[in-house]
């Protein structure tokens, strides 16, 4: 029979299921800048402008710009493309740019070094972003309800202890849920743009780049220095980039295009019409721009859009985090898939983190007007490195044209540093915040990467490669005691001996009669059928009871490595295991700090803490702990 055919109508509804999830989880951070990007714009206490016509239409024409080039052109046609294995995000690029065969290392290592440093400064977005949102639409009761001021930080900080406390669900479930909210959120976006620009349409003029142009010769440094609030509309590109695996390409370009873009546009226009008309409404413009019977209810809707919002960034960052895994820029943590989709993780000590961060951020700074300050800096240098890694990929991957990459990475440049610039001043009023922590998870991040290096290089040099363990086995004489019984050992690296099974022989001088040495592979698939699970290895012979055992697994399969011992047929052995009574050879390797200079003292701390972190092979690969051999040993690192 040939391959089963979906039915069109059940082809229809999961794409309409996707971009109905995209649209709950990807959008909802630039879905939620209009709460707060004028209002920033006009009302910054250093460099606010003018609410005069000429400046509003100016301004307008910014947003509108920046959304369309930054968002539509930059992100949603031309970098999503630069995808690894489905997965977007600036991890993603980084992979990319690991496969160059540059002949300068210097030259990789260096754009390594800044993709890393980008990753540091999203984690530092995932952070600000749940803040900033969430405050921004509680602080709505302060013009829907003036008495009730003093308890807008209370009630953000129960609304993000809810937020955060769902993530264990998965974006699957949570974009379920937050889609048809968000699908209402852009349709009271854009009916309340509409009626106003119904109402004036004059404002529609300002959709023209000259209205820009004519605004920075107008103003000069104020209009250089208003793109650093003008940035805040399309915060979220690189979180819509990042969740890019939770959903695929398709559905989000569907959902960006066909709703988001229009809806924001519409909002911003209205929010433009009614400051020209009442320049007073620059105090709150999203929420001014409201009927005043139905700001209460936009309180809550705005509030439920924020935590939508800060669900795309992290989103994002647990996306990130597995992807750092991965590429070995972190130890490996708990990663839990919560859906058939490679990408819609839960990461349980990200999730921790921020929200300890978040709630820091709230507390500290107090209000979205002084989170303002900080959250620029993140956004415009992640927008820039984006940039870069892109055309670098581009060039030495598609091997497209010198004068196509310099043309497009210029014209994206000039407008990312622009903006990133225009930060610079913030770093004094909060923007060193993102810079601080984005310092620190490089560092992390970089020091990891360095410690992982040289200790897998070492242990690869005290393991040995497996096939001369089994010659020296062989050649022993006397030969090692062999009691009956079966050994488990499981390896990192397949072509080297376990340390556990080696210092078994060398101190111990025993060796199993049936020893099993097994190494598991992932591959970015649910499910990996049992046909295909296990692949068997004599290592050159048939008659000294060792043989190695590859198991590979999805990423949505159970990886318990007794049962799957359990399962292979006997015909497929060439010796006997006794699964349920075999022992298993676990290595403990403790890294140690030495006193050579492969890294500084400093770094080796952090690396042994870092280490600290990582998950144990037994809970990871379901041993039964009951029947756990632990052999010691060190490397020096």
């Amino acid at each position: 029979m040939g391959r089963e055919q979906r039915h069109p109508v059940a082809a229809h509804a999961g794409v309409a299921a996707l971009t109905l999830g995209a649209l709950g989880v990807v959008f909802g951070d630039i879905g939620t800048s209009p709460l707060y990007a004028l209002q920033t714009v006009f009302s910054a206490h250093d460099h606010a402008v003018k609410p005069t016509q000429a400046n509003v239409y100016g301004i307008i024409s910014l947003v509108f710009w920046s959304i369309t080039s930054i968002v539509s052109v930059k992100y949603v046609t031309f970098i999503m493309r630069a995808d690894n294995e489905g997965e977007g995000g600036i991890m993603a690029l980084i992979a990319r740019v690991l496969d160059i065969p540059l002949r300068r290392r210097s030259a990789k290592a260096a754009l390594v070094a800044l993709g890393i440093f980008g990753a540091a400064l999203f984690y530092g977005d995932g952070m600000i972003t749940p803040a900033i949102s969430v405050l921004s639409a509680v602080e709505g009761l302060k013009v829907a309800a003036p008495s009730l001021e003093s308890l807008v930080v209370p009630i953000t900080l129960g609304v993000l202890t809810v937020l955060f406390a769902i993530q264990r669900f998965g974006t699957h479930a949570v974009g379920r849920l937050f889609g048809p909210v968000m699908g209402l959120w852009f349709a009271i976006l854009a009916l309340a743009g509409l009626v106003r620009v119904v109402d004036d349409p004059a404002i529609l003029r300002a959709l023209s780049p000259s209205y820009a142009v004519e605004f920075f010769a107008d103003n000069g440094g104020v209009a250089f220095l208003a793109l650093g609030s003008v940035v805040l509309a399309v915060t979220g590109a690189e979180a819509l980039y990042a969740d890019m695996g939770h959903f695929g390409r398709p559905p989000i370009r569907r959902a960006w295009f066909a709703f988001v873009f229009p809806a924001l546009t519409l909002n911003y226009l209205g929010q433009g019409a009614l400051i020209v008309d009442a320049p007073g409404a620059i105090a709150n413009p999203f929420f001014l721009l409201m009927p005043h019977w139905s700001r209460v209810p936009m309180v809550l809707l705005a509030t439920v859009a924020t935590v939508i919002a800060s669900q795309a960034v992290i989103s994002g960052a647990f996306s990130v985090t597995r992807q750092a895994v991965a590429l070995a820029f972190l130890p490996r943590l708990r990663i839990r898939h919560t859906s058939d989709a490679a990408g819609q993780v839960y990461v349980p000590a990200v999730n921790g983190l921020l929200f300890v961060a978040v709630v820091g951020l709230v507390l500290g700074f107090g209000s979205s007007a002084r989170l303002a300050s900080a959250y620029g800096i993140a956004v415009t240098g992640t927008l820039a490195i984006d940039t870069i890694l892109f055309f670098v990929v581009v060039r030495m991957l598609w091997h497209k044209p010198r004068w196509v990459v310099a043309a497009g990475a210029t014209a994206f440049l000039v407008v990312d540093l622009a903006f990133f610039a225009a930060n610079l001043p913030k770093v004094v009023q909060g923007g060193w915040f993102p810079l601080l922590l984005a310092l620190t998870v490089f560092t992390a991040l970089t020091t990891w990467q360095r410690g992982h290096r040289i200790v897998t290089e070492r242990r690869i040099e005290a393991e040995g490669l497996l096939e001369d363990f089994v010659e020296e086995v062989r050649a022993l004489d006397p030969p090692v005691y062999r009691p009956h019984g079966t050994a488990v050992c499981l390896t990192a690296l397949k072509r080297t001996t376990p340390l556990a099974l080696r210092e078994n022989v060398d101190f111990n001088h025993v060796l199993h009669s049936s020893v099993v040495i097994v190494s598991v592979d992932m591959r970015s698939v649910p499910h990996v059928p049992q046909s295909e699970r296990v692949v068997v290895d004599e290592l050159g012979y048939e008659d000294d009871g060792i043989m190695h055992v590859t198991l590979t697994y999805g990423f949505q399969d159970d990886r318990n490595v007794p049962r799957a011992l359990r399962r292979i047929p006997a015909e497929d052995l060439e010796i006997e295991i006794d699964v349920e009574h075999a022992t298993y050879l676990v290595s403990r390797i403790t890294v140690v700090r030495g006193d050579d200079r492969s890294m500084a003292r400093w770094r080796k701390k952090l690396f042994l803490a870092l280490s600290r972190t990582s998950a144990s092979p037994v809970e990871v690969f379901r041993l039964p702990e009951d029947r756990i051999v632990t052999m010691g040993s060190y490397i020096e690192l």
